[in-house]
């Protein structure tokens, strides 16, 4: 008879500092792994990454700790101001005094003060004592992360003084080892040496953002970390907005040998959910000996220190339960880009509405395809409001009540997307002299018959003799002022530089005004009832993907705002979401976007002229896509990205063509960095994301000149054209 073990792992929307808010819901997801029968549980605390300073006397603390369910820490640590680490202990000695905690093998994750040391670590709890202190090892310190700001690394493998330190756990009848987040990640992984010494269930308690098509790297390393070692992996994955740009997708997972066999939803606006899988440790017993050059490698692996837990996970012999069968493998699920795309920014938009408590959206439409997008992706937000609605989610339908100003005891059930839109989506179509009449009616077209929002109208080029009597005057110089009394354009400039700035001027009015909208009004829905201010979600005029790295946009134009739900995904993943969601969301008038030429309407249309994006930028959508990727994630200077494409181009494109668009798109990217440092927070849905708010953290002002790389590329083309021409 097999060993069978029910073991529990979770996906929780934890909010950093909210303290009591992450202790409920952690308790929450203890009952719910209880009644389905769990012994071993995965749960956080809060979410591993902290800011803040403390000196705890960590060490002081400990003994009495252990022998005692806990200590008064709010008499030893009154004179701190580590407010974090504090009352990180305060809910850690409420878990450990919980009744309803005991009799389960518990992982929970905090920052802890060791030694005068900040460290991220998970505390390992049995029957309100804690077993093992685990701090974590390799530390996330790219892309999205600053994780060594708040922590130092525990660098002493397999050392421990006291029970903190890198030790496994070991009960009567398995081993379980803990790894986080980022080591999962890493070459030499800690579970492998963990698994070499017999470790057989392995837990990862992660902070692993959204981005497209990343859950498949995520689930292979899950697989492949128990493929070739054998073992259990627990995987829990944070759930929800952090308060910043990022979005943690969930999809807890129970793999078992390489295999998936239990996976929780990757998208989903529970606060809790809690997935359980029946195992056999029999399995992994009889998968590694299958190995015998495993069994070597383990005879020359150094030993883990281990902590004994006095509890049996599994039913042996007469007390097992013969009912009780393990849980079959079953293959992953993936959702498409499209799908991702479609739930991933509308599950952050719903978090940043209900936890900054306002009352909606305010979106400006421009009728064309970016802010469609966002639009699309507010609609696609009300559909899971409805849908956990209709299934009886209670924390959704309350802040839902509360954003659409009904009183507390109010009956009011969202089950409709669009009339649940109607209430919270605001609309205004912002043009200027230069805005056709068909990009107006497009918009008014989205927003009444498909979303049902409350719809405006607003003509930014009323506010422009605002700017020109504000700024007359001696102190202003006169040809300047002149510039500025008579509108130019790229086709009838009055100077080589004046096409550039005065018909962005409607534009840049765009951002004040409807700042102002939404900051200083309290707006109220048709019954008259007040439900306050309404962000305003950036529909970021050509800046649907990497077209900020060539600098074309304004500065504080309709890119700015208060959040960019679609600031890191490419204008090619963004038009197969359209049209994805023009079938699955039965919204025909999307077609008319998919279609319509790209163009800001900032110049006058004539017969024979019409303002395309692409051609003012010198590059096409699918090249700026390229370019951005290879600066961004492959870090190519001007020469190395020349070389790339000289070949990938190569049939289509002679050498000195390539130059040329590479020195342009460098040019462009050198003198516009620096309204890269004023762009709305956006989605991180990419890591090629320009955001060097917090992802991208170089220089904004370079060379333009690029001189001796320029050169080098010239050099190089006109060396590869003549040979082209002899051959």
């Amino acid at each position: 008879m097999g060993h069978l073990i029910t073991v529990a792992t979770c996906a929780l929307n934890q909010w950093a500092l909210d303290f009591e808010g992450n202790l409920n819901r952690i308790l929450e997801s203890i009952r719910i792994a209880k009644k389905r029968g769990a012994t071993l549980r995965r749960i956080w605390l809060l979410r591993p990454f902290f800011g803040g300073c403390v000196y705890f006397p960590f060490t002081a603390l400990v003994h009495d700790r252990f022998n005692k369910k806990i200590l008064n820490i709010r008499l030893i640590d009154r004179k701190n101001k580590g407010d974090t680490y504090l009352h990180s202990w305060e809910m850690l000695s409420i878990i450990l005094n919980n009744e309803e905690t005991h009799g389960i093998l518990l992982d929970v994750g905090m920052p802890v003060m060791h030694k005068t040391f900040k460290y991220n670590c998970r505390v390992i709890v049995l029957n309100g004592k804690i077993l093992l202190i685990r701090p974590k090892m390799y530390l996330a310190n790219d892309g999205n992360y600053r994780e060594m700001r708040f922590f130092t690394p525990w660098i002493q493998k397999r050392v421990i003084t006291v029970p903190f330190g890198d030790a496994v756990i070991a009960t009567t009848d398995t081993c379980i080892g803990v790894e986080t987040c980022e080591e999962l990640f890493t070459p030499n992984s800690p579970h492998i040496g963990m698994g070499l010494d017999g470790v057989e269930i392995f837990t990862n308690s992660s902070g692993s953002h959204h981005e497209l098509r990343k859950l498949n790297t995520r689930i292979d390393l899950i697989k492949e970390a128990t493929q070739k070692l054998g073992g259990v992996y627990l995987y829990s994955n944070q759930q929800g907005c952090d308060g910043d740009r990022l979005y943690y997708d969930g999809c807890a997972l129970v793999a078992v040998n390489g295999q998936i066999v239990s996976q929780g939803s990757q998208f989903s606006l529970k606060d809790v959910e809690v997935i359980t899988a029946t195992i056999d440790i029999e399995d992994v017993r009889s998968f590694r000996g299958s190995s015998a050059s495993r069994g070597i490698q383990a005879s020359e692996s150094p030993a883990y220190h281990r902590i004994f837990a006095n509890i049996s996970l599994s039913g042996i012999g007469l007390d097992a339960d013969i009912g009780v069968r393990p849980d079959k493998m079953r293959p992953p699920f993936y959702h498409t880009p499209e799908q991702e795309i479609t739930l991933g920014p509308a599950c952050w938009m719903w978090d940043y509405l209900r936890r900054s408590k306002t009352g909606g959206y305010f979106l400006p439409l421009s009728g064309g395809i970016d802010s469609c997008a966002t639009a699309t992706i507010v609609a696609s937000m009300c559909r899971l409001v409805a849908e956990s609605a209709r299934e009886g989610d209670i924390q959704v339908i309350k802040d839902a009540r509360r954003m659409t100003g009904e009183p507390e005891d109010s009956e009011y059930l969202p089950t409709d997307p669009r009339e649940f839109a109607n209430r919270i989506f605001h609309t205004c179509y912002m043009g200027t002299e230069n805005s056709s009449q068909e990009t107006r009616v497009r918009a008014k077209e989205l927003a009444e018959l498909s979303y049902r929002s409350q719809h405006g109208y607003c003509r930014a080029s009323s506010a422009r003799p605002i700017f020109v009597s504000d700024r007359e005057g001696p102190s202003i110089p006169p040809a300047w002022w002149h510039r500025c009394r008579e509108p130019c354009s790229a086709e009838h400039p009055s100077s080589p530089k004046d096409g550039v700035s005065l018909p962005l001027r409607p534009a840049s009015s765009m951002g004040p005004w409807k700042d102002h909208t939404c900051s200083a009004c309290a707006w109220k829905c048709e019954c008259g009832r007040k439900v306050g201010r309404k962000p305003v979600p950036a529909h970021p005029t050509r800046r649907g993907d990497l077209v900020t790295l060539r600098g074309y946009l304004t500065k504080y134009d309709c890119s700015s705002a208060d959040i960019n739900p679609i600031g890191a995904i490419s204008k090619t993943d963004l038009k197969r979401f359209i049209a994805y969601a023009q079938k699955e969301f039965d919204m025909p008038i999307l077609e008319k976007f998919l279609t319509a030429t790209p163009t800001a309407e900032l110049e006058p249309i004539t017969k024979d002229y019409v303002q395309a994006d692409e051609i003012d930028m010198g590059m096409t959508y699918d090249e700026l896509s390229i370019f951005g990727r290879l600066r961004k994630i492959e870090r190519c200077g001007p020469f190395s990205m020349f070389s790339k494409l000289v070949h990938e181009w190569g049939e289509i494109l002679r050498p000195s063509q390539v130059a040329e668009k590479v020195k342009r798109f460098f040019f462009y990217y050198s003198i516009n960095r620096h309204k890269l440092t004023t762009l709305t927070p956006s989605y991180h849905a990419e890591s090629y994301s320009p955001d060097d708010n917090r992802f991208d953290l170089r220089p904004f002002l370079y060379n333009a000149s690029w001189s001796w790389q320029f050169k080098r590329i010239d050099q190089a083309a006109e060396a590869l054209d003549n040979l082209n021409n002899v051959e």
